[in-house]
């Protein structure tokens, strides 16, 4: 921790297509601490003030003043978005239109009392691996990639000397680009593709298909991350591969294979430790 840091705890926040979620997180430590998490579903596709309200109620329930010291605020947010000056890029992605072009920074510390430099913004990908970093599944190590498998497809890494989003979801991969194989939308499209029915999301595939379609999607999802990662192994020399995302969560299904393809034996893949939390400990490490 630098001289400048709060007394106080930090406010980590986790801004997502549906929700927001946010928890007093320790400045020493960079542990969520208990008791504080608050998570609030947010109608990402209604009005600016609709919106800003949801995140609003959040926040301020968390804000802390004592000895004219604010709590500061670190928010993991999905991209596009300008994270320096705290202006909201989202556009045609069913998500946060209202927000286009807003100073969300701006805003926020005029809503809530607070000076605009108590607030960060971070990509939520970047943040992920951040918050595992600091003390989760690779604080132990020195260079990492972090990858989250889920709706969309997150990568970053520190492998430059500073935690980055690489935005290799839009990386060429087949006749298309990474994300359309290595996501949700995959996995659905795969199963309707083999059984003709369809599925809601990957915990329900998981339910309803039998034995052999399972292992024959998984089988092929393993190839798929196998080829995304050697080639990102290869350029970023990690130590660990980091995976998180709700898709990690299936963990068994895929990893004995996925470690028999990946070419780079000495690098070390492993599961999120931290889930939710990272993101919001990323973020909190991002005042720092």
């Amino acid at each position: 921790m630098n001289s400048n840091s709060t007394k106080l705890p930090y406010i980590g926040v986790d801004i997502g297509g549906s929700h927001i979620t946010a928890a007093h997180v320790d400045a020493n430590t960079f542990k969520v601490i208990e008791n504080t998490l608050k998570r609030e579903r947010v109608a990402s596709r209604d009005s600016a003030e609709v919106i800003l309200q949801s995140w609003l109620n959040v926040l301020s329930s968390l804000i802390l003043r004592e000895n004219s010291e604010n709590t500061k605020i670190g928010i993991a947010m999905p991209g596009p978005f300008d994270y320096e000056k705290g202006i909201s890029m989202m556009q045609n992605q069913e998500k946060y239109d209202a927000l286009y072009g807003l100073n969300v920074k701006e805003i926020l510390a005029k809503r809530l009392e607070i000076a605009e430099e108590d607030i960060v913004f971070i990509n939520d990908a970047e943040a992920f691996l951040r918050g595992e970093l600091a003390a989760g599944a690779a604080a132990d190590m020195e260079r990492a990639i972090g990858i989250t498998l889920g709706t969309g497809l997150g990568s970053t890494s520190n492998g430059s000397g500073v935690t980055v989003d690489m935005n290799w979801a839009f990386h060429p991969f087949k006749d298309s680009i990474a994300e359309e194989y290595i996501s949700t939308r995959w996995f659905l499209r795969k199963y309707k593709e083999i059984t003709g029915e369809e599925v809601k999301n990957v915990e329900v595939l998981l339910e309803v298909a039998d034995i052999a379609v399972k292992n024959e999607i998984f089988e092929e999802f393993s190839d798929n991350l196998s080829i995304f990662l050697n080639d990102f192994i290869a350029q970023e020399k990690p130590q660990v591969v980091v995976i998180g995302g709700n898709i990690a969560k299936t963990w068994d299904h895929f990893i004995e294979s996925l470690k028999v393809k990946i070419t780079d034996k000495t690098v070390l893949i492993r599961q999120s430790k931290m889930w939710e939390d990272a993101a919001l400990v990323g973020a909190a490490n991002a005042l720092v």
